[in-house]
């Protein structure tokens, strides 16, 4: 058979986890919100086959016409999270392992700078906060409840974030945000990283609440920059 004629394998088309959309908002903005979200949700680094999306199930799940998903979806394109081929389909954006480094070490430049305004910005309130987030693994081991640790952490990097109140880290790294959360979550429970994890966190929270700006800084970077680290060494399932 002449290679014209063979068809080359994916997997069947992905369900993401959605609900029907009110009218309150624009429907096409409402629909960009939830896909954006939901791919944020999926694990999209599960498998080496492409993720193929099927547009008819989206807008049945969503609840709309295909007209604001296909517009949502156009936009989601141009921020390149999907790809669109005729004739085959839309497929969910994944990252090269060299890819997935350079948005960590991106991370842990606008993440550490975050952790240096947080020092100077956010109320002892706020940072007390962080250290809740860590309530339910004091008489555990991150390990024995690795999913629950897993959106901790992620919860944790993100409110860093959040902590600076600077409006353009948060507009900078929200893109990133969805590949590196995917590869934190599949990372977390590798060579014990969970529990070095919870550690470094424990050491950021301190540096916080001293209005350590240096060493608050310096050890959020690290954080990240040992992650990209990890990625480039052992994650070749990515390339």
């Amino acid at each position: 058979m002449s290679s014209e004629l063979q068809t080359e394998a994916v997997a069947p088309p992905l369900t993401l986890s959605l609900q029907p959309i009110g009218a309150s908002v624009s429907l096409r903005d409402q629909a960009y919100a939830m896909l954006r979200q939901a791919i944020a949700d999926a694990d999209i680094y599960r498998t080496h086959e492409e993720i193929r999306l099927d547009e008819r199930v989206l807008s049945e799940s969503l609840g709309v016409s295909r007209t604001p998903v296909r517009e949502a979806m156009t936009l989601l394109e141009q921020e390149g999270f999907l790809r669109m081929v005729p004739r085959r389909g839309i497929y969910i954006v994944r990252k090269s392992k060299r890819e997935i480094v350079e948005m960590i070490q991106m991370w842990a430049a606008l993440e550490s700078m975050a952790a240096r305004l947080a020092t100077l910005h956010a109320t002892d309130e706020e940072i007390a906060r962080l250290r809740h987030m860590f309530d339910n693994f004091r008489d555990a081991t991150p390990a024995e409840h690795i999913a629950e640790y897993s959106d901790a952490n992620i919860a944790f990097h993100q409110a860093i974030v959040e902590l600076s109140k600077s409006q353009i880290i948060l507009d900078t790294i929200k893109n990133i945000f969805i590949h590196v959360r995917a590869i934190r979550r599949m990372t977390i429970s590798q060579s014990d990283r969970a529990s070095r994890s919870i550690v470094d966190h424990l050491r950021i929270i301190e540096a916080l609440e001293q209005r350590d700006t240096e060493l608050a800084e310096r050890l959020t970077r690290q954080h990240s920059l040992d992650l990209a680290a990890f990625v480039e060494a052992n994650c070749d399932f990515l390339d």
